[in-house]
């Protein structure tokens, strides 16, 4: 790995040296506990828990037969939707993020269900085994209902209505933006419809909780594989009816997240309910299909994008139509339409620009989160618009991103839609990631297969990239406190699940304290012992929770010296402290001197803690961006691709850690190999899951990849002390378009011009043998957002009264 970028202030002490992860030993020995092992060695006598899901994607629901369930050895309780309102008093409610009010979901299902999988009752025994047992023997009447599975037929006027009123299953509408008429503007128009399928998180770790019911200091303790334990203990307290005081949310070890774990899942709120009433713990840990058929999926949209160009191959503007899929209960993921549009213009300059953006219900697993939310489905749609006008203007690819990126001297940049760019030095990165896959050759060796008309030819994709990282929350808490042992404890109000916070705030209080990384412990994911914090999510932790904890040691410092100095019986002002020795003295006396040791016992002494706090609060979001080329090989007689190099360039800002912004590219760029090549979520005509586990969805193994080649600039961001941007979800966004840009290139010369994802032997061998346009109209729902648009225009009116019609 390669870095480049001028080195800050923070440089010449352990920050920016390749440190190993302090927290990996553990996890590797087998020494983690994750949710499942908690009744094997933290809680004793817990329940098992087991959904039992609707077989049906669309119906009224009758009686809910529960009876044989009741019957089998080992069960306690076998809890209905009725059941779970009527006498454990919870109401159907909103999870991680509300979109309308008439999308609140009952935890199980009621008197309609809307998507295979949605739980209709809840059993609860002694073992997992008598709980699967029994869930099998619970069977309900239920009355199909016409489904609809299809986005772009959900949003038609025949469409089956998932919910009642005006605005059937149009759950979320962006269409902010003015009419542009692109063709005036512009010499060529280039258009594109493009499907950015749906795929599964595939955590590691499945989703999973474990309830604790009321002991003397709270009502309620929730073990859970979450992201973001402060909003879950605000948002399960709220729907139980419970102080907040007296619920304490804990995670144990969590097997990654990538967006799917944050905030509410509605399974909590039953398990946390059951529970309750039956005074035990309830541990729920589904298996791997079940987690595929409950856990929030990502992506899944369909973009119609048009680019207009000048003469000289200069954008004039932007006109797409973006659908969304929300599923069957839209939550976040509904909104990250608005997501997509708002990171629409990339790293270009766009005089012009206009994005309409719809989500619609559909029978299916809810959409949510995913590595990216919205940033990567931008990227992909601007990037193969790019690619794809490349090639139709007969322009290099890197050429005409060079044309056409926003100048280095630009920065702070605002765009079309309000985003406000930090720093940026997009021409940098792409020229950097051209020089390191020695472009010029790779382009001469496709010259050259195409004039042998080889069987495998050669496809050099590019993506260049940037996103928005902090946009959430800009405010995160951190804490530092010194032992009398002279070792110390860093609480940060993040959440780690992967991405190496153990070590990176360990390093930044080791470079202004002098403390050895070894000796500072690391604790989150409690919201007893970490008062506040906005967990982990949106590529955040290091920019916030980074420089909370360089504010916290800040503080530490200022506090260590007034004590110090009162021990040396100096001046607080003649007292420094020698990072390098760990210990303060009087400026010009080393040989006296009092350690962290030596403070920490002394405050013991007066019964006191040497410790800090800091709240850090950022003004704005950061924007990484980067550079991707992958390089493959397709078999024109099969459509069979191989990756053959990919070669990745990301600018995080300052980079604290080689170590971990190297292991956070390699993962993000398997991402993006998975959902370019292999991933694609499916559902039959009746709303039936064809992908529901690993036998029949195509997840890469280590066997699908290959060597990554990764680089890193360095352009600091100038709104938090660390100059960090974030890296976590970076080179999934540059790689998925890379990889799938790739392979059109490979077969372009034979009259290919798009190839959805995931671009499958099957895919490829169609496109060369059909050779589709690949532009359709958008549908009708976007000519009626259109006119409402200009009716609102017109009459001064509101846009969003004017989309509360469609």
């Amino acid at each position: 790995m390669t870095h480049d970028g001028d080195p800050t202030e923070v440089h010449g002490s352990i920050l920016g040296t390749r440190v190993l992860r302090t927290e990996d030993p553990e996890l590797l020995i087998g020494g983690g506990n994750y949710t499942a092992d908690l009744p094997h060695h933290v809680v004793a006598n817990a329940l098992h828990a087991v959904f039992v899901p609707s077989p049906i994607a669309h119906g009224t629901l009758g009686a809910v037969h529960i009876a044989d369930a009741q019957a089998v050895p080992g069960v306690r309780a076998v809890i209905t939707g009725a059941t779970l309102r009527t006498e454990l008093g919870i109401e159907p409610h909103h999870g991680f993020v509300q979109i309308g009010t008439r999308f609140a979901r009952p935890p199980i299902a009621e008197s309609r269900v809307r998507f295979v999988g949605e739980p209709i009752a809840l059993v609860i025994a002694t073992t997992r085994t008598a709980a699967v047992d029994a869930a099998q023997l619970v069977w309900a009447d239920i009355e199909p209902i016409d489904c609809t599975t299809d986005i772009e037929a959900a949003v038609s006027s025949d469409a089956p209505h998932l919910y009642d009123g005006d605005d059937g299953n149009v759950a979320f509408v962006d269409n902010s933006d003015p009419l542009i008429d692109l063709e005036s503007l512009s010499s060529t128009v280039v258009r594109g419809t493009y499907v950015n399928q749906r795929v599964v998180v595939a955590s590691m770790e499945p989703d999973a909780c474990l309830a604790e019911p009321q002991s003397a200091d709270h009502d309620l303790t929730l073990w859970a594989s979450t992201q973001m334990p402060h909003l879950l203990r605000d948002q399960i307290a709220k729907v139980l009816g419970l102080d907040t005081s007296r619920v304490r949310v804990r995670t144990p070890k969590v097997g990654g997240g990538f967006g799917g774990k944050a905030g509410l899942h509605h399974e909590y709120t039953a398990i946390a309910a059951a529970a309750r009433h039956l005074g035990a713990p309830v541990l729920w840990a589904p298996s791997r299909s079940e987690d595929m058929l409950t856990m929030p999926h990502g992506r899944a949209q369909v973009q119609w994008a048009e680019a207009g160009f000048d003469t000289e191959g200069r954008l004039t503007g932007l006109r797409c139509h973006v659908l969304g899929d929300a599923g069957a209960y839209p939550t976040i993921g509904a909104a990250l339409v608005g997501g997509t549009r708002r990171m629409s213009p990339g790293t270009y300059n766009v005089p012009a620009f206009q994005v309409h953006a719809i989500s619609t219900a559909t029978n299916t697993t809810c959409v949510g989160a995913y590595r990216g939310a919205g940033r990567p489905e931008a990227t992909a749609m601007i990037e193969r618009l790019m690619d794809q006008a490349a090639h139709e203007l007969d322009i290099d690819p890197v050429e005409l991103r060079l044309r056409n990126f926003i100048p280095e001297d630009a920065f702070p940049y605002r765009t079309p839609t309000g985003n406000t760019y930090d720093s940026g030095r997009y021409a940098h990165a792409l020229k950097t990631v051209v020089a390191h896959a020695g472009y010029d050759d790779l382009r001469s060796e496709q010259r050259a297969r195409r004039e042998r008309n080889d069987r495998a030819q050669l496809g050099i994709g590019l993506a260049c990239y940037v996103e928005i990282t902090a946009g959430g929350g800009p405010e995160e808490y951190a804490s530092v406190t010194v032992h009398p042992d002279g070792s110390a404890t860093v609480a940060a109000g993040t959440a780690a699940h992967g991405q190496g916070h153990a070590t990176s705030y360990a390093m930044i209080v080791s470079a202004s304290t002098g403390i050895p990384v070894h000796r500072i412990r690391h604790v989150d994911g409690d919201t007893d012992l970490v008062p506040r914090g906005g967990g982990t999510g949106g590529s955040r932790s290091l920019q916030l929770g980074g420089s909370a904890v360089a504010g916290a040691s800040e503080s530490l410092i200022n506090s260590a010296r007034e004590r110090a100095a009162q021990m040396l019986e100096a001046s607080r002002d003649d007292v420094v402290l020698d990072a390098a020795r760990g210990a303060f003295h009087v400026a010009g006396v080393p040989s006296s001197a009092v350690s962290w040791a030596d403070l920490a016992g002394n405050a013991e002494q007066s019964h006191e803690e040497l410790a800090a706090d800091h709240v850090f609060a950022q003004p704005g979001a950061s924007f990484p961006f980067g550079a991707h080329i992958s390089v493959v090989e397709v078999d024109t007689e099969t459509g069979r691709v191989t990756l053959l190099r990919h070669i990745a360039v990301d600018d995080c800002g300052t980079v604290l850690n080689p170590v971990i912004v190297e292991g956070q590219q390699h993962g993000g760029i398997a991402s993006g190999i998975g959902q370019a090549l292999y991933e694609e979520v499916r559902f039959d005509g009746d709303g039936n899951p064809l992908t529901g586990n690993f036998a029949d969805y195509a997840l890469p193994a280590a066997s699908e990849m290959l060597h990554f080649e990764v680089h890193s600039t360095e352009t600091a961001s100038p709104l938090n002390p660390l100059g960090a941007k974030g890296i976590g979800e970076a080179s999934t966004i540059g790689s998925t378009p890379a990889i799938q840009n790739a392979v059109i290139d490979a077969v372009r010369h034979l009259g290919v011009r798009h190839i959805d994802m995931p671009c499958t032997p099957e895919r490829v061998w169609a496109a060369i043998n059909k050779k589709a346009d690949p532009w359709r109209e958008p549908p009708a729902v976007f000519a009626r957002l259109v006119a409402a648009r200009a009716a609102a225009t017109t009459a001064d009116a509101s846009v969003d009264d004017a989309a509360d019609g469609i």
